[in-house]
């Protein structure tokens, strides 16, 4: 489990790829080695990777990880060049202060960085999900307004939506422009893209109740919130209250 908060900016030093999937060595790490141990975890750009190998001193500190295909699919840990930096988080301690949000650093997607606009001296930036499959539906149905969104491992605001163009936007504050990379990347780069797990688990349990055993009882709850909504508005008419002999009042 991560906050989505970017502890350390490392470098990558060393690719090295083949048809099983690729190693990845990134230096210039020691604040984060500190307490290292070989199998831990730590979310690079977003994905939560397995530490195989470090060295707290050499090359400023470096660690090494593997990347399986499926993760080089669903990330954009497989664009990244030697000299790249990334956005370092280490799982985090139950000790520890929880500042972020629920990350699993379970990337689900990557998203199109289709825009940027100078906001005083923050900055706006607006991404493009992309066309929806049978196999990776889409994710804007876990996106809204004022809601969260890990984006290469950063949690952020999310500041607008739109559906129609699978379009979202957040805004980075001068201090989290400094701190992570997204603010350098290019327009056009791919991001990793974590929507908020609670909304997914929230979304099955409603969809299982409704096709389960229970479905019935579920139907019935939301139907009179519809109900009871549309009479408050004024949209349908209040129903007949029955009075104690059983008559209409």
């Amino acid at each position: 489990m991560f906050t989505g908060l970017i502890e350390h900016l490392g470098t990558v030093s060393a690719i090295h790829q083949d048809d099983g999937g690729c190693a990845l060595t990134i230096s210039q790490s020691a604040p984060i080695l500190v307490d290292c141990h070989i199998g831990d975890s730590i979310a690079v750009n977003g994905a939560c990777l397995t530490v195989v190998e470090f060295d707290v001193e050499r090359d400023g500190g470096y660690f090494k990880i593997w990347l399986a295909n499926e993760t080089l699919s669903r990330t954009d840990l497989g664009d990244r060049k030697v000299g790249d930096q990334v956005n370092l988080e280490r799982a985090m301690g139950a000790h520890v202060r929880f500042g972020g949000h629920f990350v699993q650093a379970h990337v689900d997607i990557t998203a199109t960085i289709l825009k940027r606009a100078l906001d005083g001296d923050s900055l706006r930036l607006w991404f493009q999900l992309p066309e929806p499959t049978a196999e990776r539906p889409s994710l804007l149905p876990y996106i809204i307004p004022k809601g969260y969104v890990t984006i290469d491992g950063a949690s952020l605001t999310v500041t607008s939506v739109d559906d129609a163009e699978r379009m979202f936007g957040v805004m980075l504050i001068q201090h989290t422009q400094q701190k992570i990379t997204l603010a350098k990347k290019a327009n056009g780069e791919r991001v990793n893209i974590e929507v908020d797990m609670v909304g997914k688990y929230v979304e099955k349990s409603v969809l299982a109740a409704l096709e389960g055993g229970g479905g019935e009882a579920m139907r019935t709850f939301v139907q009179r919130i519809v109900e009871e909504t549309l009479v408050n508005k004024g949209i349908l008419p209040s129903a007949p209250v029955s009075n104690d002999s059983g008559g209409i009042q």
